[in-house]
């Protein structure tokens, strides 16, 4: 790559020829203020925040969509340029919903940012505003226009990432909004809730459905058990919330917070992910020896399940028929769980702490009950789990590091790697080629799966047979390995998919992370390491080897895939046009 010479407030630089003039100025230690750029998902220059002078153009040039080039000069912090960003900026906030204080992203907003770091304090343009729209019909996603700066990030992530595009520019001119067609509700429009539309909104115009006030209900009424189960994607990311680096591992604190919320018992959803490898890879040996639908794909991630259902509804006998994790924790709570310790299942409570805003919808399914009695009741974010830890007043980094209930609770490696991208197809693995071979393996690190490549394909012998199997993040690339079966040109015996990019620890639900952290930082790797790092410390590192999912099974279920387990653990699915669709 060759370099250019340019001159930056009055400093002379060599940079990459491929650099734009932002990414120019951020090398070298110049920051530019931006809001509606984000790296190589939305690179537009709409927004305009950003603009520079450049000696020899009459206009200002906007530096996120500008490359360096020979001999450019370029100012950053004229007079001239200060002055067109606080016009810019106060033109937004004049059409903005400045209710900060109440706001979901109040402290986490980059609108608020940008304001204060031009030392903004007063609107001089008071106008006619846009006619908000508020949308909380859905059971996983707000949206209110009245705060939307039309930077268009949600649309390219849903668009480009996700590779839906239910989301849109509607309208012109002063009447611009974004949202799904013909305004439509997020509830009737096609969205998977993935929430990836969520955590790159610099404002508060996209936020997730809370169910902070109904988890205080619960626990403060004294005639319901309340139970909570925290996701395995957690506590890579919880922390973040409260000042620690990204992709450090909170599991201890964690725990000892949720205890302290007043939960009657705490538990580890990577419990119930030990119980889905079970289920799962019986499913999958069950298929390859009697000829069952290949290739079997997993069915753990809410967004994909319904991406397929909404989009490739023919092929949904490909997907397992296992419940999440999520629901085969509450599934078990109300039955297993309720019997062993003599309580009537209406009265507990399942709430779900999980890095993800579908999951929300999810918990809302008819088919996801047992006995009349939804698998899970609540299912809140890894965000509002923060909230209400602050909102109880809990100094988060003063709390000793605790555990989880041991019954329904301990784990293995395997359900803690379930929150990355590639996590459940190594885990299955683990328990598969223990069966096949008959022994213990000690090898049990299947890398080939792990990583954030978009797809990764891989072969792996087990006992002499050939396990063709791919790993797919994002729903853009699930869509490229549908399109080869329907084609019938996969032939491989099991896939992994999960909705979100980098999976679980990606999710919408997970703490938002501004765009000048996300254009530096890869979230999904950095969160990543901290459950590959408890794996990897973990004694027990099989899920059929958990002590508690043995005893599972020879007290309760019997064994995986028996009538018992299918009853409670298992599921089916609906062609788009058949979803009962809430109304």
């Amino acid at each position: 790559m060759s370099n250019v010479s340019l001159i930056i407030n009055g400093a002379n630089y060599e940079v990459p020829s491929n650099l734009t003039v932002l990414e120019a100025a951020r090398t070298v230690g110049i920051d530019i203020p931006t809001l509606c750029f984000l790296k190589d998902i939305n690179e537009v220059g709409a927004c305009r925040v950003c603009v520079v002078e450049v000696e020899g153009a009459r206009a200002l040039q906007a530096s996120c969509v500008l490359p360096v080039r020979e001999g450019m000069v370029v100012n950053t912090n004229t007079g001239r340029v200060r002055n067109a960003r606080k016009n810019t900026v106060e033109l937004l906030l004049a059409n903005h919903n400045r209710e900060c204080t109440t706001c979901v992203r109040s402290k986490n907003c980059e609108l608020q940012s940008v304001s204060e770091e031009l030392g903004i304090r007063d609107i001089r343009f008071e106008g006619a505003k846009r006619e908000p729209k508020f949308d909380d019909a859905s059971y996983s996603i707000v949206r209110d226009s009245s705060k939307c700066i039309l930077c268009g990030r949600c649309v390219s992530a849903c668009k480009n990432v996700q590779g839906i595009g239910i989301l849109d520019f509607l309208n012109r001119g002063f009447d611009t909004t974004v949202g799904p067609a013909f305004e439509m509700s997020m509830n009737d429009a096609p969205c998977i809730y993935c929430g990836q539309c969520m955590v790159v909104c610099p404002v508060g115009a996209l936020s997730e459905k809370s169910g902070i006030d109904r988890v205080w209900s619960a626990l403060e009424d004294k005639s319901k058990h309340v139970i909570v189960q925290s996701a395995p994607a957690v506590r890579a990311a919880l922390g973040e919330e409260f000042g620690y680096e990204i992709g450090t591992n909170v599991t201890g604190k964690l725990a000892t917070a949720l205890r302290k919320l007043g939960f009657a018992k705490i538990f580890d959803t990577n419990w119930a992910a030990d119980v889905t490898i079970m289920e799962e890879g019986t499913e999958l040996l069950g298929r390859l020896k009697n000829g069952g639908k290949l290739p079997m794909i997993t069915s753990c991630s809410p967004g994909w399940v319904r991406y397929i259902e909404f989009n490739y509804p023919d092929l949904l006998e490909h997907l397992s028929s296992c419940k999440s994790p999520q629901n085969m924790f509450g599934a078990l709570a109300k039955s297993y769980y309720a019997e062993k310790h003599g309580i009537d299942p209406k009265d507990i409570v399942v709430v779900s702490v999980m890095p993800c805003t579908s999951k929300k919808s999810e918990i809302e399914r008819p088919e996801l009950s047992v006995n009349g009695l939804q698998d899970v009741d609540i299912s809140i974010t890894t965000r509002e789990l923060a909230r209400m830890i602050k909102e109880a007043r809990i100094e988060f980094d003063k709390l000793e590091e605790g555990t989880f209930d041991a019954f329904m609770g301990d784990y293995s490696g395997a359900g803690v790697i379930f929150g990355a991208t590639g996590g459940v197809m190594e885990a299955a693995l683990r328990t598969v080629a223990d069966v096949l071979t008959g022994q213990d393996l000690e090898n049990v690190d299947y890398t080939a799966v792990r990583g954030i490549e978009g797809i990764k394909e891989a072969t792996v012998n087990i006992a002499g047979t050939d396990v063709k199997i791919a790993v797919a993040h994002n729903t853009t690339n699930a869509g490229i390995l549908l399109d080869k079966i329907r084609a019938g040109e996969a032939d491989y015996h099991f896939i992994e998919i999960m909705a979100c990019p980098g999976g679980c620890v990606n999710g919408g639900g997970q703490p938002i992370q501004p765009a000048n952290v996300r254009n530096v930082i890869d979230l999904r790797a950095e969160r990543a390491k901290a459950l590959y790092s408890e794996d990897a410390s973990k004694a027990v590192r099989k899920s059929h080897k958990n002590p508690e999912i043995k005893k599972l099974y020879d007290e309760y279920l019997g064994e995986p895939n028996s009538h018992k387990a299918h009853e409670l653990l298992h599921t089916h699915y609906y062609a788009r046009e058949q979803y009962p669709i809430k109304k």
